[in-house]
């Protein structure tokens, strides 16, 4: 139900505005403009302040006053609220109420490349153009069911497209909608989303959105030099709305980094629209500085009960259900500043609900109500007018009977701009409760319950229970009881002044005769309340009581995020150090400070955690030269070149294959882009250092590399597309000749002094010409290798690196005077065309023509077996002992650039070492310890433990979604899932969602 106080030829009411210039046809006008003042309310003016027995007086939509000792003008209207809670209304930043709804792009039936728009930016994804005040229409449905919930005023935006241009802050008032929109242009937005209005197929990933972004931040700042001559309205909107909020919205933790971390490098600051996951890496979310706006669309409990299934269900999940509701308090607790959306909830009525479980974790009340009000206020400019309740500022509130998170809060009222809206009537005496109700010295138990505004009665003697029917209106009570048994009835009335404790009234028996009875309450439903809260408290899971968040938060996740390297002093060992010092028998390796600090026999060991080596074999940590593991996207594959888009964006260190990369001796991956195209990504080389950041993975000073590819997939024989060039092997070799030509001249026009326009694509490509950045291509038929080698002598650098490098044997020699690397599988063949005269001895081949060999994995399981996957070449070639070894040490390391820093077991280098139980070419062997930079990262008698412990945790979870299911509450079902690896022609999902 809603009432206004706008109303005609009445004595009170109120408008807007003193002067209305819209022509109304309906009616005769009789405006008045009065005061309206709600008082002896406890009135909540911020998050820190609250004034009892206060009053708050408001004219015109407006705030005129606030206080205990409040002067009423003359024919003030008096609302009077005692013991009645005020709040501001609630501020939504994130919502796309009332945007008319968006046409999608007709289907192709091949990919479309080009944009669709014309004066516009050359990528249909990008639209700050748009604007939310062009697609508004007020939907009244949706309007109500945001006041119901507390809502005042609403930030909407076109939910479309990844720049997705200006919101409008509109406020929920039905009847003045010539001043509704509060501002046109309030924020500009951001998602890593495409547009449903295009079919354009750049970018198709995430690592092709940040890249997207950054250069259109280049060609924004290119417009503004001039250096762009085509008019571009898109960049023309853009710039316009530079001093606007900018608000990003994410999905997850990492993308809240990679988009921070964009906005740093523009001196933008994005206020982030969270997945609700920000407390796996607490720290790193504060380090952004950004105000996170948090989805309260909280993870229901697993249904647990078949035993079988829930092996499936990961710890991950798990623990998500039950420290998601602690996310905000997470966030706050580190000076975070935070607000709530809506988003994603069924309805805006789940909002509070499911904020009370934050609540009830340990969120600070004040900060829950300035998350809701104040603090969405000020990130959208707004606060001059919304989000307290001061003078000047909007007459928006609720009046509720209760304190808000509470189990008793409930909005009894909103005022938006003046405008009543009532839920519940403030001034109505609750009669429900439990009675000793007892007529002619007979007792009875009365209980009177209330549901949606009506009453129900339940009267007992004893065992036998009366029909009753009851009504209260117009504080009269009327109870008819009756019996099927004697069919006697009883009419009992009375009137009800205020809150009873005692009430008492007439009885009209069947024959007209008349007595009394009295009804003593015993128990009120604040009271029977009280009870339910009490024994919620005791059953409530307390913050204490939570799972502690593991770096990565996942199963085998350790406690702190970052680890402490230690001095260490393996004694007696087998080294083998894949140096010209070859395998040294009976010695000793000294790990100080994170370097392989001594290496000899009879070390001294002083204050180092001594570790008894004899029996076993130390290495240097394999190094994977292609891998595609701890990643969250591989493929770009929107352009015949991505050569802008960068692997670093994209690292994803909760990856488990990082761990069980480390179980199976692995401490240095290069993690290339897939070969969607024949220009691909730049490289991210990584050290496994589980726990830690994204950041912390990526090698210092990392040499620079990109992934270039060859054969089917870039001409995209088993892709179905036929529309992108190239089609053909020819057309793959002019591609690389087109760029690099637009490369070099690029190049003498950056060198030539004269302005121009920063191309990321162009920068990678132009360093490649200049030697300062590498290439390892994926290949196959010698042919292509010839090619690419030719192309590359033509414009005066060497390829780096050939991978797969399956036609190797027939170019051996070729390669050696190029002087290109191969990093090749052990064994594989035959599993496509272009493959069909792979052979096993091709390792042995190439290394016998003296070019630097490398086993690579390209595959997120065989990482853990590289050593096995080194000793084939013994059988396949009979590559030495010493050689197989190099081929996944020392060898990647030479072909990436980092020889002199990890690879062999020689002092002074990063002491990246493993320890195994028996010789690594062993199939017999497992690595007992592996370290990076003097870090145990995996420890095979400590994994033993964490096992028991996941175990653990796993059954104190299982435990409290039993319970949960118990109770009644909603539970969702374990979706059968196995882990994806991500390879070479992998590509992201449809819905555009990275983690």
């Amino acid at each position: 139900m809603k009432q206004y106080i706008f109303m005609f030829c009445v004595l009170f009411g109120i408008t807007s505005f003193a002067q209305d210039y819209f022509p109304d046809s309906k009616a005769v006008k009789s405006e008045t403009s009065n005061y309206v003042a709600i008082t002896s309310a406890m009135i909540h003016v911020n998050a820190q302040k609250t004034l009892k027995n206060a009053t708050l007086l408001i004219k015109d939509g407006k705030i005129v006053e606030v206080g205990r000792s409040v002067k009423l003008p003359e024919n003030t209207v008096v609302v009077d609220a005692p013991g009645k809670h005020i709040y501001p209304s609630f501020v939504e930043t994130y919502s796309d109420f009332g945007i008319k709804k968006i046409q999608s792009a007709k289907r192709r039936s091949q990919p479309q490349y080009d944009a669709n728009r014309s004066g516009y930016y050359w990528n249909d994804h990008v639209r700050p153009d748009q604007e939310a005040k062009s697609h508004f229409e007020y939907d009244q449905k949706k309007a109500e069911k945001l006041r119901k919930a507390g809502f005042g005023v609403v930030n909407t935006h076109i939910a479309d497209g990844f720049v997705r241009g200006t919101s409008a802050l509109i406020a929920l008032t039905d009847e003045t909608a010539h001043s509704r929109m509060l501002n046109p242009q309030s924020a500009q937005y951001f998602a890593f989303d495409r547009s449903k209005q295009t079919q354009q197929a750049y970018p198709s990933s995430i690592m092709g959105f940040t890249a997207l972004l950054r250069q259109f931040y280049h060609d924004t700042e290119a417009y503004k030099n001039g250096l762009i001559e085509d008019k571009d309205l898109a960049i023309e909107a853009s710039i316009a709305q530079e001093n606007l909020p900018q608000i990003f919205s994410t999905e997850n933790y990492l993308n809240a980094l990679r988009a921070d971390k964009i906005g740093d490098q523009f001196g933008v600051q994005y206020a982030i629209i969270g997945g609700g996951d920000e407390y796996k890496r607490v720290d790193e979310i504060a380090k952004t500085q950004a105000t996170f706006v948090l989805p309260v669309n909280y993870p229901k409990a697993y249904d647990v009960e078949d035993p079988y299934l829930r092996e499936y269900l990961s710890l991950s999940d798990m623990k998500d259900w039950q420290l998601a509701p602690a996310n905000a308090q997470m966030l706050s607790q580190k000076g975070i500043e935070i607000a709530f959306t809506t988003r994603d909830l069924k309805s805006p009525d789940m909002l509070l609900k499911n904020l009370q479980k934050s609540v009830d974790l340990g969120l600070d009340k004040s900060v829950a109500l300035a998350a809701l009000t104040s603090v969405p206020a000020k990130l959208i400019n707004a606060d001059q007018h919304v989000g307290t309740l001061e003078k000047g500022k909007l007459a928006n509130f609720i009046i509720s009977d209760n304190e808000l998170f509470t189990d008793n809060f409930e909005i009894a009222e909103n005022w938006v701009q003046g405008e009543r809206h009532r839920y519940k009537d403030i001034h109505k005496i609750d009669i429900a409760g439990q009675y000793k109700l007892t007529i002619n010295n007979e007792a009875f138990d009365l209980k009177i319950k209330e549901k949606s505004g009506k009453y129900s009665a339940e009267v007992k003697q004893k065992d036998f229970k009366y029909a009753a029917k009851l009504s209260f209106e117009n504080q009269w009570l009327r109870l008819i009881l009756s019996s099927k048994e004697d069919k006697n009835y009883k009419v009992l009335s009375a009137k009800i002044d205020e809150v009873p404790s005692l009430i008492k009234g007439k009885v009209t028996l069947e024959n007209g005769n008349t007595t009394t009875f009295t009804a003593q309450r015993l128990r009120n439903v604040q009271e029977e309340k009280s009870d339910k809260k009490d024994k919620k408290e005791k059953e409530q899971l307390k913050f204490e009581d939570l799972l502690t968040v593991n770096y990565p938060n996942t199963a085998y996740g350790f406690k702190e995020p970052k680890q402490e390297a230690k001095k260490i002093l393996f004694q007696n060992a087998t080294v083998i150090t894949g140096s010209e010092n070859g395998t040294l028998e009976n010695t000793d390796v000294l790990i100080k400070d994170g370097k392989i600090s001594k290496i000899g026999q009879n070390l001294r060991s002083g204050n180092s955690k001594v570790i008894d080596a004899t029996g076993k074999f130390l290495t240097a940590g394999i190094i994977d030269e292609h891998s595609h593991i701890a990643l969250s996207s591989v493929n770009e594959g929107g352009h015949n070149s991505s050569a802008e888009v960068k692997m670093e964006d994209v690292v994803n260190p909760d990856d488990i294959s990082i761990y069980r990369s480390l179980a199976g001796g692995v401490t240095t991956a290069q993690l290339l882009h897939g070969s969607a195209n024949p220009i691909g990504g730049r490289s991210a080389i990584i050290k496994l250092k589980w726990g830690e950041s994204a950041d912390e993975l990526i090698y210092d000073n990392s040499p620079k590399f990109i992934k270039f590819a060859l054969g089917e997939n870039v001409k995209q024989s088993n892709w179905g597309g036929r529309s992108r060039f190239p089609q053909s092997r020819m057309g793959v070799e002019q591609v690389f000749r087109d760029y690099f030509t637009r490369a070099q001249a690029y190049g003498e026009r950056k060198a030539s002094g004269k302005a121009y326009r920063k191309d990321e694509e162009m920068e990678t490509l132009l360093e490649i010409l200049n030697k300062e950045r590498f290439i390892s291509c994926h290949s196959y038929v010698q042919s292509e290798i010839n090619m690419l080698m030719k192309v590359a002598e033509d414009f005066d650098f060497e390829v780096n690196t050939f991978t797969h490098i399956l036609e190797g044997y027939k170019v051996a020699d070729k390669m050696k005077e190029h002087g290109a690397g191969g990093s090749t599988f052990a064994d594989w063949w035959a599993y496509k065309y272009e493959v069909n005269d792979a052979i096993p001895h091709n390792a042995a081949i190439m290394h016998n023509q003296g070019v630097t060999v490398a086993i690579n994995s390209d595959d997120g399981e065989m990482i853990r077996r590289l050593n096995q996957e080194a000793a084939k070449t013994m059988k396949y070639g009979g590559v030495s002992e010493e050689d197989a070894c190099k081929f996944v040490t020392a060898n990647p390391a030479k072909l990436l650039h980092l020889e002199d820093r990890v690879g062999t077991v020689e002092e002074g280098k990063d002491a990246d070492v493993v320890l195994w139980n028996a010789h690594p070419l062993s199939v017999y062997a497992k690595p007992l310890q592996t370290l990076i930079e003097g870090v145990v990262y995996f420890d095979l008698e400590k994994d033993k433990k964490m096992r028991q412990e996941i175990k653990k945790e796993r059954q104190v979870l299982i435990n409290q979604m039993m319970a949960a299911k118990n109770k009644g509450m909603e539970t969702q079902p374990i979706k059968k899932e196995e882990k994806e690896f991500l390879h070479c022609d992998s590509l992201d999902h449809i819905n555009h969602k990275h983690n």
